[in-house]
């Protein structure tokens, strides 16, 4: 499976933007699809997750400001960011795995991921 991530970028706090993630080859495998993030000297961790049942998972940190949901017809899958806040700064990096809950497994053992992209709260 490849996965193809765009969007992200520089935006002042408060302010929104939108991730899409397209998943390419082997999608049957892409059964759960979701974000992690990354911001420096930390480690990386789940942002959102959601399977083809439509079923989500959140990080508490963003609980009611950002949203995941999902084409399955397009194998693509979006992250809507509200109200975003400093903290929120990181690389943000596109994953899927072949399990329906993969935010049960742990980073590590997320079958697929894509290149990052960069998101950047100002104030």
């Amino acid at each position: 499976v490849q996965l193809q991530a765009s969007g992200g970028g520089l935006v002042q706090a408060g302010g929104s933007l939108r991730l899409s993630c397209t998943a390419s080859g082997r999608t049957i495998s892409a059964n759960s699809m979701g974000w992690y993030r990354q911001a420096p000297g930390k480690q990386r961790e789940l942002v959102a997750t959601i399977n083809r049942e439509g079923i989500t998972k959140y990080a508490d940190s963003v609980k009611g400001r950002f949203t995941i949901s999902r084409d399955n017809a397009k194998n693509t899958v979006y992250l809507e960011m509200i109200s975003l806040e400093l903290e929120d700064t990181a690389v943000y990096y596109c994953a899927a795995d072949s399990r329906p809950a993969m935010w049960r497994y742990g980073v590590k053992a997320v079958d697929y991921w894509g290149k990052g992209t960069q998101v950047t709260v100002s104030s």
